[in-house]
């Protein structure tokens, strides 16, 4: 009597679970990345991660099977262009900046474009949040002089592309999903490719490199990615934007346990704003789609 409510229960749960999971593998994936920066660099790094995702998605989804207008293929385009910025950038920023603050900066940039796209009185909290955290975290008085400007500046930079990546991808969603990651995937790393061989030269081929280059691209990008999709298909937009705000909190302790990095109470304090803000933000609009 009781094992279809268990499997229900369980069914239920593996959305949970799956993106969960992907945040894990991303973190996990993105803290082992920063240990080949002594080698290869953020730029060497950021390229195999990008351009092994790129290869096994043009495996997966064949893009060249639907062919593509000009219009389309010009918003293709642009959307790797973002995306290759937007995860160059990143990587440039964890140089310098522990991985937990990185993600949390980098959030601002989805959360920005929720704000916007809102009316709500409400909404003013979750910018105050947002703003509040930024403000602990940029590198203009003592309590957080040890941040270096540069990385800062680099993690706004790819703020301001998944700001931007959003957009795009909205008008890129009348395409087959598949085919515009796929080849917007395949932009990007041609984005990052001379950025990631001017940096890191034949280091690239070193074959253990080549390992642990593979290693850090499955991890940061190819199960993630899966995961997501898994949790997408089973789990409400809302819960969905609400669970992903976990992100910076995983990514403070995967920092904290992978690369020792150790946080301030006030840098913690900004983390825990501006996911207050994306939480906030992310409910406030489920509960207005309800009403309306």
């Amino acid at each position: 009597m009781h094992a279809p409510d268990t499997r229900t229960r369980l069914a239920s749960l593996a959305p949970v679970a799956a993106l969960v999971g992907s945040i894990v593998s991303l973190v996990i994936g993105t803290s082992f990345a920063k240990q080949l920066f002594p080698v290869i660099g953020a730029e060497g790094t950021s390229a195999y991660r990008v351009t092994v995702a790129a290869l096994l998605l043009l495996a997966v989804w064949r893009p060249w099977r639907r062919t593509l207008g000009r219009r389309d293929a010009g918003v293709v385009v642009l959307y790797g262009l973002v995306l290759g910025c937007m995860n160059l950038l990143f990587y440039l920023s964890l140089r310098t900046v522990p991985l937990g603050l990185a993600i949390a900066i980098e959030f601002v940039g989805p959360l920005t474009v929720a704000v916007a796209a809102s009316r709500r009185p409400i909404d003013l909290v979750w910018v105050a949040l947002a703003i509040l955290g930024l403000a602990l975290l940029l590198p203009l008085q003592q309590a957080s002089a040890g941040l270096d400007p540069v990385g800062v500046a680099c993690a706004l930079g790819a703020a301001l592309c998944w700001a931007l990546y959003i957009l795009v991808g909205q008008r890129a969603g009348h395409l087959p999903g598949g085919q515009a990651v796929a080849l917007g995937m395949s932009v990007a790393a041609l984005v990052i490719l001379p950025f990631g061989i001017a940096g890191a030269g034949m280091a690239l081929l070193s074959p253990s490199i080549i390992v642990a280059g593979l290693a850090v691209a499955i991890l940061s990008s190819a199960i993630p990615y899966s995961l997501e999709m898994v949790a997408l298909r089973g789990l409400p937009r809302q819960t969905f934007g609400i669970l992903l705000s976990l992100e910076p909190v995983c990514g403070a302790l995967a920092g904290f346990l992978i690369l020792g990095e150790r946080l301030t109470p006030l840098q913690g304090a900004a983390i825990a704003c501006i996911m207050a803000a994306s939480v906030g933000s992310t409910f406030g609009a489920y509960r207005a789609r309800r009403v309306g």
